[in-house]
């Protein structure tokens, strides 16, 4: 028994759930965007060495953790937000 606010080992976070339906349905183009982080962490950029990793599993159909589709959801999301600001 797991105690309240925490999640048995195992448990995915119900959260990551909703990430994941996020990034396969957020409209953006994933490969274009797995191209552009590849590009990122090339230049040292970590956060986008972790997403382009991350996003290249998604495409291919390979487990990811909760963590990883959450911080990679935040990732399309901001710059998704970052577009329309334009």
């Amino acid at each position: 028994m797991s105690e309240a606010g925490t999640l048995p080992e195992g448990v995915p976070h119900p959260a990551a759930e909703i990430a994941r339906r996020y990034i396969m349905e957020s409209g953006a183009d994933l490969l274009m965007i797995e191209e552009s982080l590849a590009s990122c962490a090339i230049e040292g950029n970590r956060m986008a060495e972790i997403c382009s990793e991350t996003l290249r599993r998604v495409i291919n159909k390979e487990p990811v953790s909760d963590r990883y589709f959450m911080g990679l959801a935040w990732m399309i999301w901001s710059i998704q937000q970052e577009k329309n600001d334009e």
